[in-house]
């Protein structure tokens, strides 16, 4: 019965996200980014259509809709204008499996080093906490009022004639009742927080598994097949353990989550959502084309194009938990590219990029709006965390437009890091007042432009010092 009720839990969480889905087009994906990234619509477009498409593809009849391969994004920009934050948050929009990877940490398939199947292996890994997450959410009241009931019984123990249903006189129950409802009260209000329960903890015993795969091919997955496989097998030892009321809640909420989760429907739920919905964003792109002229295996470039490309054509994986297939993944690889260009990719792996972006350069404009307009917006977080210290700290609108002209001074004169010189500017700014500022409870501070210049100009003007510093 438990089990069904987290089964009928679980699909009714996939038609709820199918709703969810449903709602979003094209033009509220692109509205719901402007909230946290500036500019760079093209790339927005371009994100929201292939997220949109996904959408598409699961109403089309069952005979096309396996053909329907999902069309592949390459971003091409410098770093530090949005490209990772955009795949970040239309991931988080669509509560899709997310995975972020450095093309540039894979070696080609056999050589020591991560392959990249490993990405394929992390994916399920994000999938399942995430439907975990979700189901856990749904049975949390449930656990918990059974966690609770256990715990009572832990600090008051039933009587011995209730134990053994041999009967228990009325008046001797309802005292029982009675002071078991105090219990839980005081239980609620935090009352017993300090009294220590003595409670059974289980744990497998037995050998530790030796890592015998050399770091190479797929040594974290199969060390944990193994850890799976043996699991089993070991016999589990049951021991005593004291703790605090809290630690002693916590440890029975998550057994009694346990119990009331179908492991083996969770797990495929994880597949089927890193198959029909998972995005893997390989970033450092550019740092995988092959250079010219060169002799020998080339084992962390072409030879992990090479390794990339039946994971992006669509094969199927191994994984701890099953068989996964990569068909219907959405792969966007990004790339700053200043010293070499897309089409120094291996043409079969260019040809599973069909969508190519170019995202544009900051500007002082992108780096006003940038610092006031997203929800996530630097000013707005520096003035919430320097509320937390009783410090109201504004800024004016040239002090703003200032700081704007100094990021873009720097990035013209060094290396151009996009809005990422925004924070190493802001922090510098703010080094005084974010020191001293539990000492300046009720204090009101505005910041503007003489202030900015008087604490940043002389490192600004100074080529040498503000690479260093900025």
């Amino acid at each position: 019965m438990e089990h069904t009720a987290a089964v009928d839990d679980l699909e009714t969480g996939a038609q709820n996200r199918e709703g969810f889905l449903s709602s979003l087009t094209p033009r509220k994906i692109v509205s719901e980014l402007d909230k946290y990234i500036v500019g760079q619509d093209k790339a927005k477009r371009a994100v929201a259509i292939a997220l949109r498409n996904r959408w598409r593809r699961h109403h089309l009849p069952t005979s096309i809709r396996d053909e329907v391969a999902p069309k592949n994004i390459l971003m091409i920009g410098p770093t530090g204008v949005g490209k990772t934050e955009i795949a970040r948050r239309l991931a988080r929009l669509s509560k899709s499996p997310f995975l972020k990877v450095e093309a540039s940490k894979y070696t080609e398939v056999g050589y020591v080093g991560r392959d990249v199947e490993s990405m394929v292996r992390d994916l399920v890994e994000l999938s399942k906490s995430m439907v975990r997450e979700e189901l856990e959410a749904e049975i949390r009241e449930q656990a918990r009022k059974a966690a609770q009931d256990r715990l009572l019984d832990l600090l008051l123990p039933p009587p011995p004639a209730q134990k053994n249903h041999s009967g228990l006189d009325p008046l001797g129950k309802q005292h029982y009742d009675s002071t078991r409802e105090k219990f839980a009260q005081y239980l609620k209000e935090g009352k017993l927080d300090e009294r220590e329960v003595e409670m059974e903890t289980q744990e497998r015993v037995g050998p530790p598994i030796l890592d015998l795969t050399g770091g190479g091919l797929g040594a974290e997955d199969m060390s944990n097949n193994l850890k799976d496989m043996l699991g089993s097998f070991l016999p589990q030892k049951t021991r005593r353990k004291k703790m605090k009321v809290p630690d002693a809640f916590k440890v029975l909420c998550q057994e009694e989550a346990d119990r009331l989760i179908d492991q083996d429907r969770v797990k495929q739920n994880a597949i089927e959502r890193a198959e029909q919905s998972g995005i893997i964003f390989i970033d450092e792109i550019d740092k995988i084309c092959g250079r010219q002229g060169m002799q020998g295996p080339d084992v962390s470039r072409e030879g992990v194009q090479r390794g990339l490309l039946p994971i992006v054509e669509g094969s199927s994986v191994n994984t701890r938990y099953g068989i996964v297939k990569t068909d219907h993944v959405l792969f966007i690889a990004a790339g700053a590219f200043h010293s070499a260009k897309p089409s120094d990719l291996i043409p079969e792996f260019q040809g599973r990029f069909p969508i190519r972006v170019e995202l544009d350069s900051l500007t002082k404009d992108d780096f006003t709006r940038i610092l006031t307009e997203p929800d996530n917006a630097l000013i707005k977080q520096y003035h919430a965390l320097l509320e937390t210290e009783e410090v109201n700290v504004s800024f004016t609108a040239d002090a703003i437009e200032e700081i704007a002209s100094m990021s873009a001074t720097v990035n013209e004169r060094t290396e151009n890091i996009g809005a990422r010189r925004l924070q190493t500017i802001m922090e510098k700014l703010l080094e005084d007042i974010s020191f001293d500022a539990p000492g300046m409870h009720g204090q009101s501070i505005c910041i503007d432009a003489a202030r900015v210049r008087e604490k940043l100009e002389d490192i600004i003007e100074d080529e040498d010092l503000s690479r260093y510093i900025l």
